[in-house]
């Protein structure tokens, strides 16, 4: 299985964190009992437990993001892909973001993130330059 971490989060405004975090395991077809540890597990890791009731519209641009982070692991991927997940936020939470993401991968998920950020990228174990699609280091 795969997670996808959004710049621009793509949470549903009608549905609450909780829910957001939720719905992809719905699709999956995961029993309603396990859904609900396996979303709980998700967002405790990104320290939102005390704003699952909330909706997209009740939350700062950290707290989006850890939701997306959240919907993205809770399903327990093996590899995520983020797109600029520290694009719409400043540098103070953009770290926390990325340390998430670290603790993620010494977790044993394989992280693939794509940023213009030299900072962030120097963070990484591995960087892979592109340019016009192709490798250039």
């Amino acid at each position: 299985m795969v997670g996808f971490i959004f710049q621009s989060f793509h949470l549903i405004k009608e549905l609450n964190v909780y829910d957001n975090v939720e719905l992809p395991l719905i699709y999956r077809k995961t029993p309603a009992q396990e859904r609900k540890k396996m979303v709980m597990a998700s967002l405790e890791r990104v320290e939102l437990t005390n704003r699952m009731h909330h909706f997209p519209s009740q939350l700062s641009g950290g707290q989006c993001q850890r939701t997306a982070i959240a919907r993205a692991i809770a399903g327990n991927p093996r590899i995520i892909l983020a797109d600029e997940p520290t694009g719409n936020l400043d540098s103070k939470i953009g770290n926390e973001v990325v340390d998430i993401l670290a603790g993620l991968n010494k977790s044993g998920s394989t992280i693939v993130m794509v940023t213009h950020d030299e900072h962030i990228a120097k963070s990484t174990h591995r960087i892979v330059r592109l340019f016009d699609g192709r490798l250039v280091g």
